[in-house]
């Protein structure tokens, strides 16, 4: 079930980083909801987005968007 696992694009139109209140972008591949401006991934447990900045992960150097 899990794998299968899509965030609905209305819903990623109205959550932001706890952080930063800045948009979010979704890594399927990672199930992670990413902050490029916080440089931080949410991860996202059996559906649910865990918005929590000490739940985070900092993103690496590499995994960070590109201007």
């Amino acid at each position: 079930m899990e794998g299968s696992f899509e965030v609905d694009p209305k819903l990623l139109e109205i959550l932001v980083c706890p952080l930063t209140k800045a948009p979010l972008r979704y890594d399927r591949a990672a199930r992670e909801l990413i902050s490029d401006e916080a440089g931080l991934a949410y991860p996202i447990r059996d559906g649910i987005p865990i918005m929590l900045v000490e739940e985070a992960r900092r993103l690496g150097d590499d995994e960070k968007a590109k201007p």
